[in-house]
């Protein structure tokens, strides 16, 4: 019988969360213990009695960092009675997407997504796919009409102009680009 994870301790969620931000800023690739025990008040031991191993730690760290993208996904579905469209929904995910308070989210989204391409085992499992899906589910939610292709298509494009934008920082730009494309469909 599979055991289950019990609730995380107080402790376990603030470690988790200044583990979170910190990696925000510093990335998932080359993290080490023992500088991020150091950087979030708590030591390398703790962390894996914790969080059972790097491994163990960088799969809650890839679960928090979804959290924040099915968290905006929920809300945007939750603002509308009735379906929106999928430009509506393209343009509200753009927004979000490129607003640079989320830059850090994204460059970290960006890295997890990648690592799980070229490293598909491991924490990274599965991520990319997860995410695809999520996103998708959204596009279908908005406007259950659109063709799989359409859906699709939009997030793709979608994800080209964050890469864009991420690797030059050019928001006005990406969001001409993101504009053009949706008013081209």
């Amino acid at each position: 019988m599979p055991t289950t994870k019990e609730a995380p301790s107080a402790r376990e969620q603030e470690l988790l969360e200044r583990a979170y931000a910190y990696s925000l800023t510093h990335g998932l690739a080359d993290l080490s213990l023992r500088p991020l025990a150091t950087a979030i008040g708590s030591s390398p031991r703790v962390l894996l009695f914790l969080f059972g191993s790097k491994d163990g730690l960088i799969r809650a760290l890839l679960a928090r960092g979804r959290a924040d993208q099915l968290e905006l996904l929920r809300q945007t579905e939750q603002r509308y009675d009735e379906p929106p469209g999928l430009t509506v929904i393209a343009r509200e995910l753009w927004t979000w997407l490129a607003a640079p308070e989320r830059r850090p989210l994204m460059t970290f989204w960006v890295e997890a997504y990648g690592r799980s391409l070229v490293a598909p085992d491991g924490p990274w499992t599965d991520f990319a796919r997860s995410t695809v899906d999520d996103w998708l589910e959204l596009l279908k939610t908005s406007d259950p009409e659109q063709t799989e292709a359409r859906r699709t298509a939009v997030l793709a494009m979608l994800r080209g102009a964050l890469l864009d934008l991420l690797a030059t920082g050019d928001l006005e730009r990406t969001t001409a680009a993101v504009e053009d494309y949706l008013a081209r469909r």
